[in-house]
């Protein structure tokens, strides 16, 4: 088999960059739009395409388009499982030191998804399921993950998604969410101002150089995470995402 200069095996890096071109684009793609994001030939990204179709990791639609497949799910979640196992230390550690919940979540297919929690022992507490889905431009770690893209990408995302406004404090136009992003990029972390759910207040930062956008966050009734609780969180915080993202760039 071919194999490019630094050893990685040709064919695999081509799917690879076949599979993250249709993600990056939303999940489903023309051929034509395929051939104009990348130098590989037409005939090679047929070939390949019609080999991931046939595995089930892609899949033809009616209009023609391609888009990802459903044996991805199981990969995806076994993926999931396993970065929120490499993570739990870290939580648990921002829990038993904070006293509030602690979670980790990536972007997926526009939304991010939630793959991991610690939760407070208080009994008025912050929950959120694992596995759930939500929005980027309402929550904590979503921000924190849109912090991280282009603006033209972050346009993108939310153009496929639109921005329902869950509270009455939710961003709910495209302006409103750059300021706040840049605000984000300059302090270096994002706050979720009861713009998921009335009374929860939400500290978050993006893992950096996560192989895939990441984020952890620290949330709690606003009556506790107030800017007293934020001086101490933040560090802690940075803290934790950087450990995480050490872990996670280990050779």
């Amino acid at each position: 088999m071919a194999e490019k200069p630094s050893g990685g095996v040709q064919s695999v890096e081509r799917v690879f960059e076949l599979l993250e071109l249709i993600t990056d684009a939303g999940g489903d793609v023309t051929l034509s739009e395929l051939s104009s994001s990348t130098d590989l030939p037409l005939p090679t990204i047929h070939r390949l395409l019609r080999t991931l179709v046939s595995l089930g990791y892609i899949r033809q639609l009616a209009n023609r388009r391609y888009a990802l497949g459903p044996r991805l799910i199981r990969l995806g979640e076994g993926a999931s499982k396993q970065l929120g196992a490499l993570a739990r230390p870290q939580l648990k550690s921002l829990v038993d030191r904070l006293g509030e919940t602690s979670n980790m979540a990536v972007l997926d297919s526009d939304m991010v998804i939630y793959v991991a929690q610690v939760p407070s022992l208080h009994s008025m507490r912050m929950f959120t399921e694992v596995g759930r889905r939500a929005h980027t431009h309402d929550t904590g770690v979503g921000k924190a993950i849109l912090a991280q893209l282009d603006d033209e990408v972050v346009r993108g995302i939310v153009a496929r998604t639109g921005m329902p406004t869950p509270t009455a404090k939710s961003i709910g136009d495209i302006d409103s969410l750059l300021a706040d992003l840049n605000r984000i990029r300059e302090r270096g972390y994002s706050i979720d101002e009861e713009e998921q759910e009335v009374g929860v207040r939400c500290f978050a930062m993006a893992v950096p150089n996560a192989p895939t956008p990441t984020a952890i966050s620290v949330s709690g009734p606003v009556s506790r995470v107030d800017q007293h609780f934020a001086d101490r969180a933040v560090p802690l915080l940075r803290e934790a995402a950087q450990a995480i993202s050490d872990e996670l760039n280990q050779n």
